[in-house]
């Protein structure tokens, strides 16, 4: 049996686990990153924690085939370079190189975001299809694209920021300088501000009581625990919420029509709350309907593994077209 490790790089923690070939993690870890440190040592981290982990799940070193590395930012996955990150504060760091020469082994890299998605594909909720989507709705919308199998990454690997399709034109200011962006209405971040916007205006939602009065106290939560609760507020916030998520999603299902697109997050704790009004509307809004080329919307599974087992699936297909 050949393994694969997958790095999952970010500014707090390194995370690495050791992959087979049918996508079970056999043995995971983590340590600090120490991102003030230069970058030569933290690919000398990395290169340990693979060999510490290879001797722990006694494996021999010489059946780890290669590493796959997830990290934030912009990504030149082909030169194996991260452009720039702000979580590590890196410009034009050669990464694969230095893990590369480090460890023994070829190492290949991606976007974090593009790692869980394939992740998810490989092992996770989207195992069964050909073509997901990967949406992740944390403090901004992210996520990633395969296509018939491999990661779609567009020009420079500077692609699928599905974040940052415009679904309300001359709407909330992005992050990101436009206006009106997929993530300035659908992240959590999003959720709350609506959340708190929504209880201004009405002083007497029940709201207030579930957030001990205090508006800094309103999470992602808060709206969901009002409309269970029977709250009119509540409820206006999460229908208008998912209004705005299945818009972005029914953009990507038309110009993609994956057979899957997969959600991550806190916010999918939710579970059929989320899901079951979200699919009513994606399914009307869907060019075509869904007779034909259905498009099914899951919650993926993988949670915190994501990155690294997608890291490691990036390995092998990298690794096999070498070999080719």
């Amino acid at each position: 049996m050949n393994y694969y490790a997958g790095i999952d790089l970010g500014g707090t923690f390194i995370k690495c686990g050791l992959v087979d070939e049918t996508g079970n993690i056999i043995c995971k870890d983590k340590i600090p990153t120490g991102k003030e440190r230069p970058y030569r040592e933290i690919a000398a981290d990395m290169a340990n924690l693979v060999f510490a982990l290879a001797d722990r799940a006694q494996i021999g070193r010489q059946d780890v085939k290669a590493v796959g590395i997830g990290a934030p930012g912009a990504i030149d996955s082909k030169n194996g370079v991260i452009v720039y990150s702000n979580n590590i504060c890196w410009k034009n760091v050669p990464l694969c190189r230095e893990v590369s020469a480090a460890v023994g082994l070829p190492a290949y890299i991606t976007n974090d975001a593009n790692a869980a998605a394939l992740g998810e594909h490989f092992c996770g909720a989207g195992k069964k299809y050909s073509s997901t989507i990967f949406v992740t709705l944390g403090t901004g919308v992210g996520g990633g694209i395969v296509i018939d199998g491999k990661l779609f990454e567009g020009n420079k690997s500077a692609g699928a920021e599905i974040g940052h399709e415009v679904i309300r034109f001359g709407g909330e200011k992005c992050t990101c300088g436009r206006r009106g962006c997929f993530e300035a209405y659908a992240s959590a971040t999003a959720l709350i501000a609506q959340t708190r916007r929504a209880m201004l205006k009405d002083r007497d939602s029940a709201l207030w009581k579930l957030c001990g009065g205090e508006l800094e106290r309103v999470d992602g939560k808060t709206a969901f625990d009002g409309m269970r609760a029977g709250d009119k507020c509540g409820e206006r916030v999460v229908k208008r919420y998912i209004g705005y998520l299945a818009e972005g999603i029914t953009n990507l299902a038309n110009v993609f029509r994956p057979e899957a697109i997969l959600l991550g997050g806190g916010v999918c704790a939710e579970g059929d709350n989320l899901l079951k009004p979200l699919k009513r509307k994606v399914h009307r809004l869907l060019y075509g309907g869904t007779k034909y080329a259905p498009v099914e919307i899951a919650v993926a599974s993988l949670g915190n593994d994501a990155g690294l087992c997608g890291a490691a699936r990036l390995a092998m297909v990298k690794s096999a077209e070498w070999k080719r």
